[in-house]
């Protein structure tokens, strides 16, 4: 099935055809029909996406930015159509605020560099949360490093929710920024962030957004948040990795320095002096993916068509139908129960290892995720190892479901 045939008004779609949209939810894995329960790591890709990065391979490819030559136009013709379907799918004010980046931990990584070049001083204080990916919390530890600035963090509940009042506490005339996830990558719990930002704001805080896990689930929409700057990556939102997008508000951008130096990203340049490029340009040194960012590009197409409203009802259903079977088995123990989730269910087996059980599922074709999910300060504070990790995309279905938990059940006898 093509793009074309997927229903535009978002009134009836037929998951199960969009199923076949995806080549390699056909395939087997050690003899069984595979049951792809990871997409929370990494999304399939459906044809769509494919076939718009071969093309551009086949038919389009030329560098961008660098050629008057027709090629070179057509290439940086579809470059940039990306750049705007990124700007709408986030809902930017402007295309210049749209930074093409290698993924969620790059774009992390250029705010915590440059913004803490410019900003960071000894004794300053950034706030992130308990449940944060590694990949927002190394980059501001490094950053503090370098600053002499301190590390602060939001505790949670045991149900896996941020201690609001506790973070009213840490806030204060000291913090520079704060950085937290859209949607825990191991408990599925989706933060508060508006609240947050508005807080922050009320204080001259800029807020950082990490939204990996949120952009593939829901509609994102970056000026009703009014954050500061919110990221995501590609491969989560049935793209190809290696490559996302950092949005960040123009002024800010303008008061950065650089994150890398190199072609494209100057005005001018002598061995004197270089002057920088105007944004987006600033941010993008070097020869792009270009066949990333186009594979990007139809990823948001192909997911648009089908429209976030019915993603998430469907995805919503999924979750409610495994958290229920789940429990039904004695000796489940769920991690992360917040009220507020999404398309995530993480679990123990009681007297079980999470990679002995993933182990007998990934005999049975089932993929899940175990270990701690990039994530060891959560699982320490949550006093596990780690977990299995079932989650969900609008590919999936109940059937699905069924055998993750035949399989559980499997494991449970196998292992008792």
């Amino acid at each position: 099935m093509t793009i074309n045939t997927l229903n535009k008004n978002n009134t009836i779609i037929d998951f199960e055809k969009i199923r076949a949209d995806f080549p390699l939810l056909q395939r087997d894995m050690n003899g069984k029909p595979i049951v792809f329960l990871d997409s929370g790591a990494s999304s399939q890709k459906p044809q769509y996406v494919i076939d718009a990065m071969n093309d551009y391979y086949t038919n389009q490819h030329a560098n961008v930015h660098r050629g008057v030559y027709r090629l070179s136009q057509e290439a940086t013709d579809a470059f940039e159509k990306s750049r705007r379907l990124a700007q709408h799918f986030i809902n930017a004010p402007s295309e210049k605020e749209v930074l093409f980046v290698s993924g969620t931990t790059d774009g992390i990584n250029l705010v915590a560099s440059s913004y803490g070049r410019k900003f960071l001083k000894e004794g300053d204080e950034v706030l992130i949360s308990a449940m944060e990916h590694h990949s927002n919390i190394v980059p501001w530890q490094m950053a503090c490093e370098l600053a002499g600035a301190h590390l602060k963090v939001i505790p949670i509940n045991d149900e896996g929710e941020l201690l609001m009042e506790e973070f009213d506490q840490l806030l204060n005339e000291r913090t520079k920024i704060v950085a937290v996830n859209h949607i825990s990558n191991s408990l599925g719990t989706i933060n508060p962030v508006k609240e947050i930002i508005e807080k922050a704001h009320a204080i001259g805080v800029p807020v950082l957004v990490d939204g990996a896990q949120a952009a593939p689930h829901m509609k994102i929409d970056v000026q009703a948040l009014d954050a500061d700057f919110y990221t995501f990556s590609g491969h989560k939102v049935f793209g190809p990795t290696g490559i996302g997008i950092l949005y960040g508000k123009e002024k800010w951008l303008n008061a950065m320095p650089p994150y890398k130096g190199g072609g494209d990203m100057i005005e001018t340049c002598t061995f004197e002096k270089t002057t920088y490029n105007e944004l987006p340009h600033k941010f993008e040194a070097g020869t792009p993916d270009i066949a990333g960012v186009i594979g990007l590009g139809a990823a948001i197409e192909y997911v648009q068509q089908i429209g976030h409203e019915a993603i998430g009802q469907h995805e919503q259903e999924l979750l409610e139908y495994a958290t229920t079977e789940l429990k039904k088995i004695e000796g489940i123990r769920l991690i992360g129960t917040a009220k507020n989730k999404a398309s995530v269910i993480s679990f123990l087996l009681d007297g079980s290892h999470p990679y002995d059980v993933g182990t007998i599922l990934d005999k049975l074709g089932i993929a899940v995720r175990t270990g701690h999910h990039c994530t060891q300060p959560l699982m320490k504070r949550l006093g596990v190892p780690g977990t299995i990790r079932a989650s969900f995309a609008f590919y999936n279905n109940k059937e699905d479901i069924d055998k993750l938990v035949e399989g559980v059940k499997r494991a449970k006898r196998m292992l008792s």
